[in-house]
């Protein structure tokens, strides 16, 4: 069985980076974008299983692209990804439709957990 095939958005390339590390080996990542209409020409090019998805993306941000990538079809579930512990964000990500909510500070403990759990969610 294949690993999960992971789609990275964030700003930071650093970040990037080093979320593709802590989700090596037992994910795939197939590719990444530092901007949403990257990301989304990603999502219907690749159509990855997961999207791990930074909630303060620049421009229209991470709860309108997490809309956007749930209405195309285009991937199972995203995840989001933020500096904020803030209720509020969690629920507004839950409504956008993300199947998880992971804080930065808690990624190398909590965002595997959370990307196989939104995908057995589904």
């Amino acid at each position: 069985m294949s690993p999960p095939r992971v789609l990275l958005v964030d700003d930071f390339p650093p970040l990037r980076d080093a979320v593709r590390r802590l989700l090596s080996p037992d994910f795939a990542v197939i590719g990444e974008a530092s901007d949403v209409e990257e990301a989304m020409e990603l999502v219907r090019e690749l159509q990855p299983d997961v999207v791990v998805l930074d909630v303060a993306m620049p421009g229209e941000g991470g709860m309108a692209t997490v809309r956007r990538i749930t209405a195309s079809g285009g991937c199972s579930a995203v995840v989001m990804l933020s500096v904020l512990d803030d209720p509020a964000l969690v629920l507004d990500a839950s409504h956008a439709g993300a199947r998880g909510y992971v804080l930065k500070s808690r990624a190398g403990t909590d965002l595997a957990p959370a990307i196989r759990a939104a995908l057995a969610s589904g």
